[in-house]
């Protein structure tokens, strides 16, 4: 296992950069940003994940061991190989990504090119013991009230992506909501959902 690199930028891929190391030049996959901010001839360490198949040998880098581990990570979800991984690193950050499976925020998930809806929620299954408990705790009063809304607005007919996408909308305006808040927030989940008809 390759776990780290460190050598100078010589050159950039369609995926990545080349950093030569020891006299060596490798090819590195990283996400569309580190590749922005690895510029020719800096010295630049990269934490890595080398995935090898029959025919290939490809190692992905990242600016912290948390992305790279991330990256491990959700590829034991069924259907995510590393260019999906990859591309939800993209999309994502870390604790976005931690909090969305925590959280079961599917619309989130599904903004990742490559997931849809029911791979999102396989996702959220297979992942959310691993993942989703990190930073935010099953008893947080923030946890819960996104699923308590969603199925509120569910039950008063509206389909579940226009709760999922109503109920992200919400959160990111009151980003400290808690339970309590779930009778103003529904109020103002139907104002935003009747304007929208």
């Amino acid at each position: 296992m390759i776990a780290s690199v460190t050598g100078r930028v010589t050159g950039h891929t369609v995926g990545g950069v080349v950093l030569s190391v020891g006299g060596v030049g490798l090819a590195v996959q990283t996400t569309p940003g580190t590749k922005a901010r690895l510029r020719t001839g800096d010295e630049a360490f990269l934490a890595t994940s080398l995935v090898v198949r029959e025919d290939s040998l490809t190692l992905y880098g990242f600016e912290t061991d948390e992305e790279r581990e991330l990256f491990e990570v959700l590829q034991t979800a069924s259907g995510i190989g590393p260019k999906v991984a990859q591309a939800v690193l993209t999309t994502l950050t870390p604790d976005a990504i931690r909090r969305a499976i925590a959280v079961n925020d599917l619309a989130t998930i599904t903004t990742v090119p490559g997931i849809g809806k029911k791979g999102a929620e396989r996702m959220v299954l297979e992942l959310r013991d691993k993942l989703g408990h990190a930073h935010v705790a099953a008893g947080s009063p923030h946890a819960g009230w996104r699923d308590t809304l969603t199925e509120a607005l569910v039950g008063l007919g509206w389909s579940a992506s226009q709760s999922d996408e109503t109920v992200v909308r919400l959160s990111a305006a009151h980003p400290d909501a808690t339970a309590s808040d779930v009778p103003s927030l529904l109020r103002e989940a139907l104002a935003m959902l009747g304007k929208s008809r």
